[in-house]
């Protein structure tokens, strides 16, 4: 598994990490995928997943980096912490490696939640602070009030057919040091196998960079996003054999030729 530094914390991650949204596969994918050294596990408050979460990881706290989100409706400085609190005994570990704001919210004052963000830190409670689903301008409001620690990732929505990212945020990222962390990889599985949201002309250009690299679509489209620089992503799935596919994306890489011909067909 190739590792990237999240942020500039020093810390090193999985390219390929595990997603929970909707996860209903019980501990096997989640155990074979830290095997395979995808040991990030993002969950959230909102997922109802942080239970499984903690059952599969139990006597594999130290093996795994452990990812929950906070909601945007829970943004409120004794809310952050009381929802932060609420996760870790959910999660039944005690502390979380990165905490993230899951929405931005107008109705509260960013420095508020901040402040509590921080605070979480200063406790031991959570060792790095992330956001979700934030725009650039909602990203350097949140930096602009933070006095203590950074903001090391923005997950966000990123994969061949959702590249909207790439106008200002993904720049933005990555000339700040912010790891992106690139949710629904796979749109849904529609990049994984041949599908209705596929034109012919991008079809083809999967099927044919598959067969350069003797890969499966899902592996050349998971390599595409973590091609970029200061991109991770968080493919979820149920079974322990598509884990390990997923996982495979990971220790080879698309050439730039291969890359390029990807772009232009889903630009």
């Amino acid at each position: 598994m190739e590792l990237k530094e999240l942020g500039r914390t020093g810390v090193m991650v999985p390219e390929i990490g595990l997603g929970t949204w909707k996860y209903s596969g019980g501990s096997a994918p989640l155990l074979r995928g830290i095997d395979l050294g995808a040991n990030l596990i993002d969950t959230a408050e909102m997922y109802r997943t942080e239970d499984a979460v903690g059952q599969a990881i139990a006597g594999r706290r130290d093996d795994v980096f452990l990812a929950t989100k906070v909601l945007g409706s829970h943004l409120r400085y004794d809310q952050v912490l009381w929802a932060a609190d609420e996760s870790l005994r959910r999660l039944a570990v005690d502390r979380i490696d990165l905490y993230q704001i899951h929405w931005s919210n107008r109705s509260v004052p960013i420095s508020e939640t901040m402040r509590a963000m921080e605070e979480l830190i200063d406790a031991g409670k959570v060792r790095y602070i992330g956001v979700s689903n934030f725009s650039v301008n909602e990203l350097q409001e949140a930096q602009e009030v933070m006095t203590k620690h950074p903001i090391v990732s923005n997950q966000v929505l990123y994969n061949l057919n959702s590249r909207r990212i790439e106008q200002d945020l993904l720049p933005y990222c990555q000339e700040h040091h912010i790891t992106i962390i690139a949710y629904t990889p796979l749109a849904d599985g529609s990049l994984a196998t041949p599908s209705r949201f596929l034109t012919d002309r991008r079809l083809k250009v999967l099927e044919q960079v598959e067969a350069q690299t003797n890969k499966t679509m899902a592996q050349v489209a998971l390599n595409w996003c973590t091609s970029r620089t200061n991109v991770i992503v968080i493919p979820k799935s149920n079974s322990v054999t598509r884990t390990e596919e997923n996982c495979t994306a990971s220790g080879w890489r698309l050439s730039p030729a291969q890359v390029r011909t990807l772009d232009e067909a889903f630009a």
